[in-house]
């Protein structure tokens, strides 16, 4: 049962169930308890399991593990501490990892040495032994890991792969067996992905091992749903989740928040302006804190923000950038630098956001939308290291869409509202690695590894089917299959039920092959036989046949991909459709979209009323904001000069176009592009990226079908974009028809025939298969190159496509495309609601866009080096708009 500890203990109860050295440590380093550790150290103590969410500098850590390390040592001076591991501690992060093992040898020893100095103490103090920590990663050398085998630590610090793998040790499993807890860290960057699915999974084993359930304990900083997190922690028993008890201190830590931007006016302000303006404030930023840490949402921002700031202000060694694509050396000499506040300031892209101690931050600037509440929270949590500090933060924005998501996203902060996440469930991929491990260790009852399997939350609900397809599989029932040198990885008796390891290749494969994050490298491009230059796989995933990219300040048109090498051709059309750091950024949420619809609804109400009582035909940009709009901007964390932007961008779009798309208002709009015949369809979908992913396709395929004509697709997070070289005729009749034909033909089936020729079918497969043991990445030592893996796996997919369509490592594929890259429920939600009039749509026609379509339109140009083009462009638009409204 799910539970939630609502009030705090007292102090002398929290501290009174500690072990008198331990008390009396904590009490010299400490002047008082956290609000999670007012709740943390009894509940621990008692054995319960717990999960504690609390911002960055709140004491988590110490929350976790206090009540541990007074266990351990009642164990060691009641002579009864061994050399086994009671506790494992596992992030995904081996930077944190390095960070617990630094900020726990510190107390362990100290401990033990109020201990020796004890004279009260009655035994042999030679008898009283130091409880120990070791890590054990994949940097932990073999010598290392020799020596933990002999005689390993109390407390074991470990990653997900690395446990998957000592599972599978029968010696290390011997170390294991006076294991008691279990401590989950980063769990929100866990949960909702398959490295979680893969966590849970050794545990479940784990715990099926050693015979026993283990006391297990989560830290994250923000969750949302609580509930599910800890039933992602805690698994299931007997169908049911186990009991786990709830510790939110998500906002015990203030904010001071600002959306900022840097000038008055975004259309106009030339480049050159917009650009010293932002950069003078962020230097006035840094200036006035002691240490600041700037968020980019990209590695090529993150290095031209480091470099413009060292080259207009002369910054010097004191700035330093901090990304995935430097090397691990550099990282953690720049981890180490700030935490010694020996830098001013240090510039990231996403790298810096989770647990790392990075010390005192005084200031966190973000700029650019992050996309996401909790990731918002999350990033500005760095700032103010102490629990009673104030974490305070700018958004700086550069865009008027930007600086609507960014104002709404800081007020839903405030609110305390945050983006929800899902666990994935019944990932048939992650489940192959487990049931191959789990053949290693012994002969298993199919039907007892089910339950096993059953007992995480992630496969609470696998249908019996699913696992019995993949035992058929791994035990290589599919001849079809071994033409292709796809081989059995275990043997599975049908009479018996018994499933067990095949063969000794089988462990070696398992130990080099598992793992959830797949092999990725740069894919060449091609145009006819000439090498243009490469892009990211993950980008190539992305494009549609007939996108147009940047590479090189030059446009092209995709054509065709073949392993690890793309074909394009010279692009005739004016502007790129998708920007070449769309693989890199995250897609916005759907509950902030949300949000921000819900802004939009309620403040173009509040317009709507006042330009009928002031019957407004025109507007001045110079006239200030009504006295009703002006208050309700004042509640909101956003600067005079974004205030005024925003208001200025919905009278537009209102004195425009009437009507302003929101939460309550699909708006379509059917449009001309001035700089082409090209006819428009713009769907205002304010929903994210991954819901109109998947309406997109659908809605373009349908409108193909009734006129007969070939659709360009472009997709953001605001909307989407159908466009035709011929001028149509839409109304509210031909969307209802199109919604028809798609929930005639049924939303998934009708994507599945869509993606299946697609890259991001075909990169897609390959990473499941990779994860299923379907082809490998590596055999007996050898390291098999992803240009291999990926011809491999085409070869592959036409065979398991003949064989069954519903085979599971083609199942699982479209199940992560319509799960994790789109969100296929939502979007069927919206086709439902659409068409029972839940959800009200409006048709319009326009003779030029919108001013809430411009940044769909020119989504393509968000590059550096078409950055100028695109302003030029939105100022044509912006001052045809401004000319149709004063014509009336």
């Amino acid at each position: 049962m799910i539970t939630y500890s609502d009030k705090p203990f007292p102090d002398s109860e929290s501290l009174g169930v500690l072990n008198p050295y331990v008390r009396e440590w904590f009490t010299k380093n400490f002047s008082e308890l956290t609000p999670p550790q007012k709740f943390a150290f009894k509940l621990i103590s008692e054995r319960k399991n717990v999960l504690i969410t609390a911002p960055t500098g709140s004491g988590k850590t110490m929350s976790g593990f206090t009540s541990i390390i007074s266990k351990l040592f009642d164990y060691s001076l009641d002579g009864k501490l061994e050399d086994k591991i009671y506790c494992l501690y596992v992030s995904p992060l081996r930077a944190l990892n390095n960070d617990v093992f630094k900020n726990l040898t510190r107390p362990l020893n100290e401990v033990y040495e109020l201990i020796k100095k004890d004279k009260g103490v009655k035994i042999i103090k030679e008898n009283i032994k130091q409880v120990t920590i070791g890590v054990r990663t994949g940097d932990t050398t073999q010598e290392e890991r020799r020596k933990m085998l002999l005689k390993p630590p109390n407390i074991l610090v470990t990653t997900p792969e690395s446990l998957a793998i000592l599972i599978n040790s029968e010696k290390f499993v011997e170390n294991m067996k006076n294991l008691e807890y279990v401590i989950t860290d980063e769990i929100h960057e866990l949960a909702n992905n398959k490295r979680g699915v893969h966590l849970s999974l050794s545990v479940a084993r784990l715990e099926e091992i050693i015979g026993k359930r283990l006391t297990k304990i989560g830290l994250g900083a923000t969750l949302h749903p609580i509930d599910e997190a800890a039933k992602f922690l805690v698994g299931y028993i007997d169908g049911k989740p186990d009991d786990c008890v709830i510790v939110d201190a998500s906002w015990s830590k203030k904010l001071d928040v600002v959306a900022m931007s840097p000038v008055k006016d975004l259309i106009y302000t030339e480049d050159d302006v917009i650009d010293k303006k932002t950069y003078d404030e962020i230097n006035g930023i840094i200036k006035k804190a002691k240490s600041t840490l700037i968020f980019t949402n990209t590695r090529s921002g993150t290095e031209r923000v480091v470099f413009n700031l060292k080259k207009r202000f002369g910054y010097g060694e004191d700035i330093a950038a901090h990304h995935g694509s430097l090397s691990r050396e550099s990282r953690l000499e720049v981890e180490e630098l700030l935490k010694k506040g020996s830098l001013k300031c240090v510039v990231s892209s996403t790298s810096l956001e989770l647990g790392v101690d990075v010390g005192a931050i005084e200031n966190v600037v973000q700029l650019g939308s992050p996309k996401s509440v909790t990731r918002a929270v999350q990033r500005i949590g760095r700032a103010g290291h102490s629990f009673k500090s104030i974490a305070k933060g700018e958004m700086i924005a550069l865009n008027r869409d930007d600086l609507i998501e960014c104002t709404v996203m800081l007020d839903a902060a405030l609110k305390r509202h945050l983006d929800s996440f899902q666990v994935p469930q019944n990932a048939l991929d992650v489940l192959a690695q487990h049931i191959i491990g789990m053949s290693l260790t012994k002969k298993w009852n199919v039907d007892d590894a089910y339950s096993v399997v059953r007992n995480t939350y992630a496969y609470h609900a696998l249908d019996n089917k699913d696992f019995m397809g993949l035992v058929n599989y791994l035990a290589g029932a599919y001849v079809g299959l071994e033409s292709r040198r796809v081989y059995g990885k275990i043997w599975y008796d049908e009479n018996e039920r018994m499933f067990g390891r095949r063969g000794k290749l089988a462990k070696v494969i398992y130990m080099l092959n598992l793992g959830t994050i797949p092999d990725e490298v740069a894919v060449n491009v091609y145009q006819g036989s000439k090498w243009i230059g490469n892009i990211e796989e993950e980008f190539l995933a992305k494009l549609k046949v007939g996108d147009i990219f940047t590479l090189g300040g030059r446009l092209y048109q995709f054509e065709s991909a073949k392993g690890m090498r793309a074909q394009v051709t010279e692009a005739k059309a004016s502007a790129p459709t998708i920007p070449p750091w769309f693989s890199e950024q995250l897609p916005l949420s759907y509950e902030l979209a949300d949000e921000i619809g819900k802004f939009r609804e309620e403040f173009s109400s509040i317009l709507k009323s006042h330009i009928k009582k002031k019957k407004l035909k025109l507007l001045s940009l110079t006239a200030k904001i009504p006295e009703e709009a002006g208050k309700y901007l004042d509640k909101l964390p956003a600067d005079a000069n974004a205030k005024d932007a925003i208001y200025g961008y919905f009278m537009e779009q209102l004195l425009f176009a009437k009507e302003v798309p929101s939460n309550k208002l699909l708006l379509i709009e059917a449009t001309s592009d001035p700089e082409s015949d090209k006819t428009h369809v713009v769907f205002h979908s304010l929903y994210g990226r991954r819901i109109n992913d998947a309406l997109s396709r659908a809605l373009g395929i349908a409108l193909a079908e009734i006129y007969d004509t070939d659709v360009g697709i472009m997709v953001n997070d605001n909307g989407f974009v159908l466009s035709v070289e011929e001028e149509i005729k839409l109304n509210d009749k031909t969307i209802m028809s199109m919604i028809s034909d798609i929930e005639a033909q049924g939303l998934e089936k009708l994507l599945k025939r869509n993606i299946r020729r697609t890259e991001l079918m075909k990169r897609r497969f390959r990473h499941v298969a990779a994860r299923s043991f379907m082809i490998l990445k590596n055999y007996k030592g050898w390291k098999i190159s992803v240009g291999r893996q990926q011809v491999n796996s085409q070869i592959l997919l036409k065979a398991a496509e003949e064989i069954d369509p519903d085979f599971p490592v083609i199942k699982e594929t479209y199940r992560e495309i319509f799960n994790e890259v789109m969100d296929l429920p939502r979007a069927e939600k919206i086709l439902s609601d659409l068409k029972d009039g839940k959800l009200k749509f409006k048709v319009i026609k326009t003779p030029l866009p919108s001013p809430f379509s411009h940044s769909m339109l020119t989504f393509g140009h968000a590059d550096v080096i078409l950055m100028k083009e695109r302003h030029k462009y939105l100022q044509k638009l912006h001052k045809l708009v401004l000319q149709r409204i004063s014509e009336g």
